[in-house]
């Protein structure tokens, strides 16, 4: 019932995900008189649970997690925590939806704070970036929980033995940085991960580490730098094709060019991010996806359950414990 387009998106991304993996059940959480009209009688795969409220995009996380018990958002969490779901997608309120998952799934043990992981395209396929939101502040421990999340998250959904696994920082050389990020820097160079070292923002782009691990505010301001980038370029290689009738045939000739870079930039190929550290799946879709977008966050979705992904977040942390 969240984010900006309604549930028309999201009931529509199921439809696509249902036709793609006739084994898959997916249960639309929120107000039955809206959702039940866009869902068909044939659709089987696809059910309507009720939920009476709805948290505002605006509205507090606190107030969310006490008074709004029967929303969409904790209905669809306490489905997970109850095992009648095996992962919940969310385009709602991001610190509503954390602060309830935290609630309700609480993290796993020898985790202090979950963190919101986004994939990012680069010139070698894509990077992890964690934490992009949830934690605005965070000690030298938790950058390292991160890391570690992080690793086993890319090992386990790209196939990667040892995922190489960045500091961002405002240089590479040992010296540089606050006390905190040279702090965890210590942590995991004496840890089992492949610790590359400090990596700056350029690098993210260039494929540099395969996890990239930062405080989430600036995780945050990074994504949205990334995000505005690629509508910048897209927008002044539009104009520039735009400019008169002889730069249009120059388009025209470039065209098959330009459509792989458009898939290549497109957000939407990316939407999804994870909140990992939790005792469940849970992953959060941009506000304004639309239903190619969502879909891709559902297909998150179903690779994190595929690799059971907090089970073996847990595995690796009791391992290194013993």
């Amino acid at each position: 019932m969240g984010g900006d387009r309604g549930p028309g998106v999201v009931v529509a991304a199921a439809k696509r995900i249902a036709r793609r993996h006739p084994h898959v059940r997916l249960k639309l959480v929120g107000q039955q008189s809206e959702l039940q009209p866009l869902v068909a009688h044939d659709d089987a795969q696809l059910s309507v649970v009720h939920a009476s409220e709805i948290v505002a995009m605006d509205e507090s996380p606190a107030d969310a997690v006490r008074r709004k018990k029967d929303s969409s958002m904790r209905v669809a969490i306490n489905l997970v925590k109850n095992g009648d779901a095996a992962a919940c997608v969310s385009s709602g309120n991001t610190g509503a939806l954390m602060a309830t998952a935290k609630f309700v799934l609480k993290t796993l043990p020898g985790i202090d704070r979950p963190a919101i992981m986004a994939e990012i395209p680069s010139t070698e396929g894509r990077v992890y970036l964690l934490d992009v939101g949830a934690n605005a502040r965070c000690d030298a421990q938790q950058l390292f929980q991160f890391a570690v999340m992080g690793s086993i998250v890319v090992s386990q959904l790209q196939g990667h033995a040892k995922p190489r696994v960045g500091l961002l920082n405002i240089g590479s050389e040992a010296e540089k940085g606050n006390e905190i990020t040279r702090e965890a820097a210590q942590l995991l160079e004496h840890s089992g991960l492949n610790y590359i070292g400090f990596v700056e923002g350029n690098d993210i782009s260039r494929h540099r580490a395969d996890v990239v691990v930062t405080d989430g505010f600036t995780g945050n301001v990074a994504l949205k730098t990334m995000e505005g980038t690629a509508s910048l370029v897209a927008g002044f290689l539009r104009q520039s094709f735009e400019h008169s009738l002889l730069s249009k045939l120059q388009g025209l000739i470039a065209l098959p060019s330009l459509r792989r870079l458009k898939q290549q930039l497109d957000p939407r190929a990316y939407n999804g991010a994870s909140f990992v550290g939790l005792n469940g799946i849970v992953v959060k879709s941009h506000g304004g996806a639309d239903d190619v977008a969502f879909e891709h966050a559902i297909e998150t979705a179903l690779l994190e359950i595929q690799d059971n992904l907090p089970a073996e977040i847990h595995r690796w942390l009791t391992s290194e414990a013993a």
